[in-house]
């Protein structure tokens, strides 16, 4: 017992000794939770630290379990630095070992991030009642060190609606859908059996993303048929796919159509799987940078 609690002591030892420390962690009152993201796109839980900036947990829609944290300060880094992630006892709780979580480097001018499996590490603590806090060396003044603290107060009624919301975030992102390609059954406009899938779920995702600032949408056809007639079916499929997105709430003046007719083939005619991949639209979707 003894030598654990050397142990814990060592690890915290080069931010308290001989250095004034500045700890930053929001009080009894004022550790507030918050979702301020909750749809199948995005979740996001957000705390306040007072004087200091924000901690932010985010999760996107995706096939993997992902998990950002960062670390929103006012006042960004002007050096690169070093920190230790620690996951300590708050007041009321003495006796509590520090365990550490990880070692991080703050870029100069950016928030601090965290690794995924860190962060997932963080909410674990938290749960718990801990309080994971951040330790560095001021990079204005090395001899003093700072302690950014995430407080557990009012945790985890908030932490299980952001669970929840992690069960519901949809299992493709923005990049799986970015960019589609349709295919259509011969002479008419009855999409495949996989392209209506994959439709249906560009058309979910938009339903739910508002930053998407421009759909284009591009069809051609295959070599079959008169020129004239070709184009008219083009663009009566890059209509249709419009009118799809239409009805997920996109303002028609973001979306752009253009049908191509049977010109820019991506396969020669000759056999029937070559021309249904000429039978097709391009969707392709763009948000702000």
């Amino acid at each position: 017992m003894w030598l654990r609690v050397l142990v814990a002591s060592t690890l915290c030892m080069p931010f308290f000794a001989t250095a004034e420390l500045r700890h930053y962690v929001a009080s009894l009152d004022q550790s507030q939770w918050k979702l301020s993201g909750n749809t199948p796109i995005i979740c996001r839980l957000e705390h306040n630290i007072p004087s200091y900036g924000k901690a932010v947990f985010t999760s996107i829609a995706g096939k993997n379990h992902n998990l950002n944290f960062t670390l929103d300060m006012w006042l960004k880094p002007d050096k690169v630095t070093q920190a230790t992630l620690m996951s300590k006892a708050p007041a009321w709780r003495p006796g509590i070992l520090s365990k550490e979580i990880t070692e991080l480097t703050y870029q100069k001018y950016f928030s601090g991030e965290v690794p995924r499996n860190a962060a997932w590490s963080m909410l674990a603590e938290l749960e718990r009642g801990m309080e994971p806090t951040f330790y560095y060396a001021d990079w204005y003044n090395q001899s003093n060190k700072i302690a950014v603290g995430l407080s557990a107060i009012n945790f985890n009624r908030k932490y299980g609606e952001f669970r929840a919301c992690l069960a519901g975030l949809l299992p493709y992102s923005f990049d799986d859908i970015a960019f589609t390609v349709l295919t259509y059954e011969s002479g008419g406009s009855e999409l495949t059996r996989f392209s209506k899938s994959q439709i249906a779920k560009v058309q979910e995702y938009l339903a739910y993303d508002s930053e998407v600032e421009l759909v284009l949408i591009d069809a051609y056809t295959d070599s079959y048929g008169g020129r004239s007639i070709n184009q008219k079916v083009s663009e009566q499929r890059a209509d249709s796919v419009k009118n799809f997105f239409l009805s997920a709430g996109i303002n028609q003046d973001r979306i752009y159509t253009v049908g191509h007719g049977e010109r820019r083939h991506v396969a020669s005619n000759a056999t029937i799987d070559e021309r249904g991949r000429n039978r097709r639209v391009v969707i392709r979707i763009s948000k702000p940078m």
